[in-house]
């Protein structure tokens, strides 16, 4: 009986990891199925310019592990039952079906985060957000209508991490006829060095971006928003970017989480509280090497992926387990398609003095995207000729088969 290895999730950290186990386990010993609720890959790094409205490429996933072994399923994940070992589906799709159960051995939790939008009334009725393709389109939908009537609206993103700056400076790049407004909780760009807050404030005047700072929203209305200060901000678009959430499967399951729902994992990302569950990207709560939990970010799935990887091919072969780099060192931001800031940071997550800014961090945050798809895409590119096997049981196998 095969090794029946599960990944939830197919995005950035579930695709790599799962192409990755195709190319280095033999088929004879593992089985491996993919469960993903939408059939494309989603470029999630590149949502705010799929919604400001650039072509976004999405191959398929069916193209994506054609040829690699791996098994995809197009299911929606409601639940998980670690103590037998079952994931429980609904279809994606009613009339292509997909759902029911589906044993595993090993589980690979790659669920990732969506917008955290439930805090603020009116926020999940009334605002977009670019944390899923379908959302982005929406927008991007929205944003078309008020070129077509005329090309002026107001438009309010709200929060100003990562994603609030560059889908505020993107919306206003491509679509100057808008009036492009961003609510900061704190000063603008407050976690970057007094130099890069200098630059993000010189771009956002150069784009005609509004910034609204030290203002919290507490509600969200059909056109418009409302800050705690009483101050009413006019919206036609307001975007949703204040946080992140992650999916309650795992805590339902009884997997150990922390406060927030991210699995409390060991060094090699191994659920401290069951042994047959990994989880990557998002959804985990991963110490790195400078002792402070890793950020949600494209790196910290690349990183977390790998290390994952190393886990679970050491733990089936019987190899010594590689402890990969867990690390955070510098954040990417774009404003727009020609600029850009590279933030280095220290060991403690704490911006550097230095930056880099303009044209040269924009080409280096291309080519990271670029590499990124194309990993995505060429899951077992170097394949070997002789993939591990499997040692004597490095598992208990049960006799349910459901696949």
């Amino acid at each position: 009986m095969r090794h029946r290895i599960v990944v939830l999730g197919a995005g950035y950290a579930g695709a790599y990891v799962a192409g990755n186990l195709a190319r280095r386990l033999s088929r004879k010993d593992v089985k491996i199925t993919v469960v993903n609720a939408v059939p494309d890959f989603v470029q999630r790094m590149r949502l705010h310019q799929l919604a400001a409205g650039q072509q976004i490429e999405a191959p398929t996933l069916a193209d994506v592990f054609a040829g690699t072994g791996i098994k995809l399923r197009l299911a929606r994940v409601t639940a998980i039952d670690p103590e037998h070992r079952i994931v429980t589906m609904a279809p994606a799709d009613a009339a292509a079906g997909g759902g029911g159960e589906l044993g595993y051995d090993t589980l690979v939790y790659a669920l990732g985060s969506r917008g955290d939008d439930g805090s603020v009334p009116g926020a999940a009725e009334h605002a977009f957000d670019v944390a899923a393709r379908p959302s982005a389109l929406r927008l991007r939908e929205r944003l078309d209508s008020l070129d077509r009537r005329g090309g002026s609206g107001n438009v309010v993103v709200v929060g100003d991490g990562l994603t609030g700056i560059e889908a505020a400076t993107e919306i206003a790049e491509a679509r100057p006829g808008l009036s492009v407004t961003l609510v900061a909780r704190h000063e603008l760009g407050a976690r970057l060095s007094a130099g890069a807050r200098r630059y993000l404030r010189q771009a956002c005047d150069r784009l005609g971006v509004t910034v609204v700072e030290h203002t919290s929203v507490e509600a969200v209305e059909a056109t418009r928003v409302l800050c705690a200060d009483g101050t009413a901000l006019a919206s036609d678009a307001a975007v949703w970017t204040a946080g992140f959430a992650v999916s309650p499967i795992a805590a339902a399951g009884g997997l150990e989480v922390t406060g927030k729902g991210p699995i409390v994992v060991d060094r090699t990302m191994r659920s401290v509280s069951h042994p047959d569950v990994y989880a990557i990207g998002d959804s985990v709560h991963a110490i790195g090497d400078n002792g402070r939990p890793l950020p949600m970010s494209c790196a910290s799935a690349g990183y977390t992926g790998r290390q994952t990887i190393e886990a679970i091919v050491g733990r089936l072969t019987g190899r010594k387990i590689a402890h990969t780099k867990l690390v955070h060192t510098y954040n990417h931001i774009s404003l727009g398609r020609r600029n850009a800031i590279l933030q280095t940071v220290d060991d403690q997550g704490q911006a550097k003095p230095t930056y880099q800014g303009g044209r040269q961090p924009s080409r280096v945050q291309a080519a990271i995207h670029r590499t990124a798809l194309w990993a995505t895409l060429h899951p077992t590119y170097g394949l070997p000729k002789r993939r591990h096997r499997l040692a004597a049981a490095p598992y208990r196998i049960t006799a349910r088969t459901s696949a």
